[in-house]
């Protein structure tokens, strides 16, 4: 324990001061014979852990469950979720939350193993992860992180030396997750249906302490709490269409209260641009595709609305007044954030009536065209449209002069504009293709330098460097769509 505590964890505990309702202590299930595959370096640091003892044999042992640090009790939170739009009642089927680190600088992060064994939720899981999926949720989080889009991160992933069974027999891993918190709209849902209004109060007042301490004292804060809540989704879920992502299951337990994105199942970033795309196998009606992704959002905050209710005020009809009058301002908000993100995309730094269609039109010609979306505006960036599939059609030359002229208009030069577009468009994004190319390489040969060399790439993807041409290759064509599946 003495050189566990070396390692300089530092625990506290605040969700398990809530009522017993949000939580099941429960130990992690031990493994056989664990192997650290990657480490974030980066993020211990952040952390305050020793890089060199977190890799040791005892620092191993801490991210498996096999043994807990001193001032962790590990817990299996309790919550609920609409998935793809039916309740129910869910809760930490195969994670454990080890407690809350509190860095150097006072910050408080959850540190949660995945896959690390059954909890009372488990239902008739078997409460463990395979790699595959560990390892895809380390790349994409991180490479979000890299984007500067609010997520929650990941610290390691080890290999367990045990099977998983699934359709085959795969190697088990576990992940650390690090988040702002798990709280999750599904949180509020769960304390709303099956715990009492005190209960609900409890949770509320915990997650204006833990996320918004300067609505504390608001007189209104839980209809505050709301509004900020509201202001966080849209902001995020603005930055997802901005870069093509596309998360594959918004349902209400993968939505934070605290606007990071959480939960990376049936993930994936758009190739060709096309507002309909979805990519995850069980998605059949396309419930959750790019173009969704805002009113789904906002359906979202309407069942955290829901639950909020009784607090918001004791008459139920003006509670619903309220609730209504703040989730109306949620589409003006997400568009305020889009539409802002989209004139830095294209270098604009001032504002004229008719830049949203502007961008409305270049949207439609990229449709038409089936043009790749990342690499259309890193042509654009680069100042080499004759590198989009569009160069000649005379939709995209009338577009394109209407653009530079708009660019002539503004007081900033032509080189400012370029810089901002620089600093907005990534040149690299975690490709679909590139992604299944390292976890193959990770799973079927245990090489894992086909991911390491991804990672190093996608660090930086506003680089615009030499070493990351390759990785704007597209894929080869193939008439399979891309599928992704809720592994995670």
């Amino acid at each position: 324990m003495a050189q566990i505590k070396e390692i300089g964890w530092n625990f506290d505990n605040s969700y398990a001061s809530l009522p017993e309702l949000f939580f099941k202590n429960i130990e992690p299930t031990p493994v056989r014979s664990a192997e650290l595959v990657i480490l974030n370096k980066s993020l211990a640091n952040s952390l305050g852990l020793d890089v060199k003892k977190l890799q040791s044999k005892e620092g191993i042992e801490v991210v498996t469950g096999n043994q807990i640090p001193e001032g962790a009790l590990p817990i299996a939170q309790a919550y609920a979720g609409h998935q793809f739009g039916n309740f129910t009642m869910l809760g930490d089927g195969r994670a454990v939350l080890l407690g809350e680190q509190i860095t150097p600088s006072g910050e408080r992060f959850d540190i949660q193993l995945k896959g690390s064994g059954r909890t009372p939720f488990s239902r008739r899981g078997d409460g463990r992860a395979t790699l595959g999926p560990m390892l895809r949720e380390y790349i994409i989080s991180e490479s979000m992180h890299a984007l500067n889009i609010p997520t929650n991160r990941s610290l390691s992933v080890v290999t367990t030396g045990e099977s998983v069974i699934r359709e085959t027999e795969l190697p088990g891993a576990i992940l650390t997750r690090v988040a702002a918190s798990h709280l999750r709209i599904g949180t509020f849902e769960y304390a709303a249906n099956g715990g009492t209004v005190e209960d609900l109060r409890a949770l509320t007042d915990y997650a204006i302490e833990r996320h918004f301490p300067d609505i504390e004292d608001n007189e209104d804060r839980y209809l505050s709490l709301f509004q900020e809540v509201i202001k966080r989704q849209a902001a995020l879920i603005a930055k997802w269409q901005l870069v093509g992502f596309i998360h594959g299951v918004m349902n209400t337990d993968n939505m934070t209260i605290s606007g990071e994105t959480i939960d990376y199942g049936p993930c994936a970033f758009m190739d060709e641009y096309n507002p309909a795309t979805v990519f995850s196998s069980i998605d059949v009606q396309g419930r959750y595709a790019y173009q969704n992704q805002p009113p789904i959002g906002q359906w979202n905050l309407a069942r955290f609305a829901e639950a909020l209710l009784p607090l918001f005020h004791e008459d139920q009809d003006h509670a619903v007044e309220l609730a209504e009058e703040a989730l109306a301002k949620f589409e003006k908000l997400y568009h305020s954030y889009w539409l802002k993100g989209m004139r830095r995309k294209l270098g604009i730094q001032n504002e004229e009536e008719q830049d949203e269609p502007l961008i409305e039109d270049l949207l439609g010609i990229m449709e038409n065209y089936r043009a790749d979306f990342t690499n259309t505006f890193r042509a654009l960036t680069l100042g080499e449209p004759e590198d989009t599939v569009m160069n000649g059609t005379t939709e995209f030359t009338h577009w394109y002069e209407q653009w530079q002229a708009r660019l002539d208009r503004q007081e900033e030069s032509k080189t400012s504009a370029y810089q901002v577009m620089k600093n907005t468009n990534p040149a690299v994004i975690p490709r679909n293709h590139r992604v299944e190319e390292a976890l193959e390489a990770a799973v079927e040969k245990a090489d894992y330098s086909v991911m390491e060399r991804l990672m190093d790439v996608l660090s930086n993807p506003y680089a615009y460097s030499s070493e990351q041409e390759e990785y704007t290759k597209l894929a080869e064509p193939s008439n399979r769509p891309y599928r992704t599946f809720c592994g995670t």
